[in-house]
């Protein structure tokens, strides 16, 4: 009697247990099926029974206790990672665990194009989600954040390279900037390095003459060429008269530039000082950046704009002028 009692106990254990196992499969296995995406912030420190509070409340689980029981029985519990999560479609809550484990956060991506000053791409990081306008401009400027990523200018501009990021949601601004700063030195070879100790530049002075060039340039042709006219200017102790850094941190250099503009006073105004400004005006691509480390050999010290993204270049101030008479008159035939 007590091995048919024993049986008996031992069948019911085990048809319990397949019971649990099916009950389990289909609450940890079938798609949720969610009719839009779903996004959960797993706060550092956060317990696992707390998070799966959190999960139950947007419906991304259907029994948090059989989830917290096989959490604890296999150890998940304690290898929950922290971050931002988006769900969607038909994931399961299997699936929504594993992601929790593996660690796989949202990720934000943005685009800084070549040519973008600071303003423009603190306007765009924050409309990317991951760094707000206050907090990028916090940094900016800061002097031993800058000291810490070893730059030699007035703030962060020019030092951020123009490129496609993905950094995951509610990476910290700091690590965000370091991170596309460290992509401008990332390409800039020890063969530019080199080059630019054989023209007596620094990093601060090439990417400054590289931003310059980046706000001159249309034609990928041209950049050599531009860079030829600073550098042979530099060379001749002449201002280097370029109109986008009379306008810089006061209107968009796409805006008519005004002979009170050319005559305003500042630090990054070519107009009115010599040799190049204090810092970078905007962030400069590679092709920019080999030109200013490359330019072309031509005698050329002027030039001015056809109005059709290319430039009619000149040796001699009346040469310049000439081709500035003709420009204008072109223009008012038009």
């Amino acid at each position: 009697m007590y091995t048919r009692l024993k049986s008996s106990i031992t069948v019911s254990i085990l048809v319990l247990a397949a019971a649990f196992v099916i009950h389990a499969s289909l609450n940890l296995l079938r798609p949720l099926g969610l009719e839009r995406p779903v996004s959960v912030h797993v706060r550092k420190g956060t317990t696992f029974a707390e998070t799966l509070d959190l999960l139950d409340k947007r419906g991304l689980l259907r029994d948090k206790g059989i989830v917290l029981v096989l959490g604890k029985a296999t150890r998940i519990d304690r290898k929950i990672k922290s971050g931002f999560y988006r769900f969607s479609g038909s994931v399961s809550p299997l699936g929504v665990i594993g992601a929790l484990v593996s660690g796989r956060v949202e990720v934000l991506s943005v685009t800084i194009p070549e040519g973008y000053d600071i303003w423009r791409i603190a306007r765009r990081l924050d409309e990317a989600g991951m760094v707000k306008e206050d907090e990028f401009f916090s940094l900016a400027y800061d002097r031993d954040f800058l000291d810490s990523l070893g730059i030699d200018a007035p703030s962060i501009e020019g030092y951020i390279f123009p490129d496609t990021y993905r950094f995951p949601r509610g990476m910290p601004p700091e690590e965000v900037l370091r991170a596309m700063v460290a992509e401008t030195r990332a390409h800039f070879s020890p063969e530019m390095k080199a080059r630019a100790e054989e023209l007596g530049m620094s990093e601060r002075e090439v990417l400054t003459l590289a931003s310059i060039i980046e706000k001159e340039a249309v034609v990928d042709e041209e950049r050599p060429l531009i860079s030829a006219v600073f550098h042979n200017r530099l060379k001749k102790g002449m201002p280097l008269q370029a109109d986008p850094t009379s306008v810089y941190g006061v209107k968009d250099s796409s805006e008519p530039i005004t002979l009170k503009d050319l005559r305003r006073e500042s630090p990054y105004n070519t107009y009115t000082m010599k040799g190049l400004p204090v810092g970078p005006i905007a962030s400069p691509g590679l092709k920019s950046i080999m030109a200013a480390l490359y330019p072309a050999d031509v005698p050329y010290l002027f030039f001015v704009s056809e109005n059709n993204g290319r430039h009619r270049f000149s040796t001699t101030e009346a040469e310049h002028r000439e081709a500035v008479r003709l420009y204008r008159a072109g223009r008012q035939l038009e």
